[in-house]
């Protein structure tokens, strides 16, 4: 395991900011460009207009002419959150926008393979759509739009993916990541793509008179609740355009002006709805409406978000979270395995190499994304995990996780262009990738991909950092700012999460859970006793008596308690004096 460092943000000079904001929440502010009260102002109104989408004006008159037309829409989503709540957004925003034979499928992992495959499409033919909309996916599905446009139906492309060298056949394509698109935010999510392609067609119906004559014209930050949520679990930047989707979601999520399904599912994770903030729907919603699309279908859990009955909708939030503890216990046994396979790699390569690349005939394909995502925190090195063979295509399925610094996917097109047939297919994002490979191209892929990644790797990305705001005094680790940081988000990708560093007195410390490490602590200047928790931290052996600790100020709401707590990131002994 590669040794921590960690580092401090440089903090700008920041504009005047009124007296009730906490300095330290200035600084957090400032260092992630944040200067003054204007930039942390989150209004719609500065929104980026639809119109800079390129291929926009031919997609909205596509869905136009099918809603003028009464013609059958089908939505085709994808298997993860961002695909569910993206093929909610459409299925409702079309109905509110006039739309009357609307419905949507999305395909199965396992049997149907990824986005609008061939074996997705003989399905479609008993529904006979007429226009075929895609949602996060379609930009890499060559095949299935040629076959579903030989059967004589109209195929939109909504996606956000980066496209390969050629784009699919299909009748229209709205994606930020075109060549030559001009839309200022290329890190829109799929459920944001599909949200502008509303926002555009309501202009459209709006300039042709259709809300005065037949309809009510409708407001879609309704379907904002759902924006935010496939947004943040897609692990997107958080660049300026997306926090502002995201934190209109949060206020009406806060605010319980959301879909039924989604405040069942804040119940469940036992969130509290109006300090609801980013990295609970990371940790507390996406992974149980994620795990319906890893294990089973992910049908359920897009009608968990249609529901608008609240009994109905908790019925449906509770299979999710059924489900999802199994992915739990399914994911803990596939990590050991891999931490082994790992280990073993980095031993038998005397160090730590490039690419760490883990495979396993057992593992399940809807649960190596994660395998890999955990093996990468812990190595700090892109990670590929294989699952086996699926049934029928004979090729394996595999995720791929990276570090800051390395573009997953533009690696893997690098040794597909050097080894033409080596890969299958491939597709995803600078951080996260899928492929899928023949068994017997393992080894050559693998030693491909490691020379690859080495490649482009410098000594400095080799390095695990972690980056941190600073020092907080004794008086400053309090609830109210513990409040105030939650609130002042949204946190994620791009825009991360405030982490402190400072010097601790362990008091007491003890395993809870699978391998967690419970803490009581002290500042080293003072101050009251303070609990603190490392997720995965326990290694068998109490720490060192004191302490250096890069933390997240946390709400301590167990038992009816409204304290604070240390959610701790990374801990090391205190340097002697």
């Amino acid at each position: 395991m590669n040794r921590l460092r960690l580092r401090r943000r440089p903090v700008p000079a920041s504009g005047p900011w009124p007296a009730s904001v906490p300095p330290a929440l200035r600084r957090v502010c400032a260092a992630r460009g944040v200067l003054g009260p204007e930039d942390a102002e989150l209004r719609l109104a500065r929104l980026a207009p639809p119109e800079g989408l390129s291929g926009m004006a031919s997609a909205v008159e596509l869905l136009r002419a099918a809603i003028a037309e009464d013609r059958h829409i089908v939505v085709v989503g994808d298997f993860d959150c961002d695909g569910a709540t993206g093929t909610a957004v459409a299925v409702r925003g079309l109905r509110m926008l006039g739309a009357r034979r609307v419905s949507y499928r999305v395909p199965h992992r396992l049997m149907h393979g990824y986005g609008l495959s061939l074996a997705l499409v003989d399905d479609l033919r008993r529904l006979r759509p007429d226009l075929v909309l895609t949602v996060d996916s379609g930009i890499a599905c060559h095949a299935g739009i040629a076959a579903a446009r030989a059967e004589g139906w109209r195929v939109l492309v909504s996606d956000h993916h980066l496209p390969a060298s050629s784009l699919p056949e299909a009748d229209a394509i709205v994606n930020p990541n075109l060549p030559g698109d001009a839309f200022p935010s290329k890190a829109l999510a799929g459920v944001g793509v599909v949200f502008y392609l509303l926002l555009a067609l309501r202009q459209r119906l709006r300039a042709d008179g259709a809300f005065a004559r037949r309809l009510p014209e409708p407001d879609l930050g309704e379907l904002l609740d759902l924006v935010a949520v496939g947004t943040v679990a897609d692990l997107v930047p958080l660049d300026y355009n997306n926090r502002l989707l995201v934190a209109a979601g949060l206020r009406r999520l806060r605010e319980g002006r959301c879909r039924p399904g989604l405040r069942a599912l804040v119940e469940l994770a036992g969130r509290e709805p109006a300090l609801l903030s980013a990295g609970d729907i990371g940790f507390g919603l996406a992974p149980r409406l994620n795990a319906a699309g890893r294990l089973d279908d992910m049908s359920l859990g897009i009608e968990c978000l249609l529901c608008d009955e609240p009994e109905r909708a908790r019925e449906l939030a509770l299979m999710l979270d059924g489900i999802n503890a199994e992915r739990r216990e399914l994911q803990a046994q596939m990590l050991e395995q891999a931490e082994r396979l790992a280990a073993a790699t980095v031993e038998g390569q005397g160090g730590l190499p490039d690419l760490v690349c883990v495979h396993d005939p057992a593992w399940h394909a809807g649960v190596v994304g994660l395998v890999a995502s955990k093996l990468k925190d812990r190595w700090h090195r892109p990670v590929i995990a294989f699952a086996g063979e699926e049934e029928g295509e004979g090729m394996l399925k595999g995720s791929a996780r990276s570090i800051p610094g390395l573009h997953i996917r533009d690696a893997l097109a690098a040794v597909d262009a050097r080894h033409p047939g080596l890969i299958g297919r491939f597709g995803g994002h600078a951080m996260a990738a899928g492929l899928s490979l023949a068994p017997e191209q393992l080894a050559a892929f693998a030693e491909a991909m490691r020379v690859e990644v080495g490649r482009r790797l410098s000594e400095e990305q080799r390095l695990c950092e972690l980056w941190t705001d600073g020092e907080l005094a004794p008086e400053e680790i309090e609830r109210g700012l513990a409040e105030r940081l939650r609130l002042a988000g949204p946190w994620g990708q791009g825009f991360p999460e405030p982490v402190f560093e400072g010097e601790f007195e362990l008091l007491e410390a003890r395993e809870v859970g699978r391998g967690h490490l419970r803490m009581r602590l002290r500042h080293a200047d003072g101050g009251p006793v303070l609990g603190g928790i490392q997720f995965g931290g326990w290694t068998g052996e109490r720490p060192p008596g004191r302490l250096r600790l890069a933390y997240e100020l946390d709400l301590d709401d167990w038992g009816g308690r409204r304290g604070v707590q240390l959610r701790v990131r990374h801990l090391e002994p205190a340097p002697m004096v």
